[in-house]
């Protein structure tokens, strides 16, 4: 998928995961902290958006880790900013 991390309409199209439970967690963290992270994370966040989505759930909802420090680094941040927002923010 290769997108530019300053593209953000196709960024934000590659978000749209069509589970609920990952709309939940990844859309709001794009709308809302995308902006704020460093190049080097757009593009940790970038390269997991190319994941399958059953192992983004299963690293998302804390059923595995990813062998990726890299993309593991970046779970832990969406991880904890939804937390942060609580389960219903969207």
């Amino acid at each position: 998928m290769n997108i530019d991390i300053y593209n953000k309409s196709r960024i934000h199209w590659a978000c749209r995961r069509g589970m609920r439970e990952l709309d939940i967690a990844i859309i709001p963290f794009f709308e809302h902290d995308f902006d704020f992270l460093s190049d080097k994370d757009k593009q940790r966040f970038v390269r997991l958006l190319e994941c399958d989505d059953f192992d983004l759930f299963n690293w998302l909802m804390n059923n595995g880790q990813s062998a990726d420090c890299d993309l593991q680094q970046i779970i832990l941040i969406i991880q904890m900013r939804h937390k942060a927002r609580g389960p219903l923010a969207m």
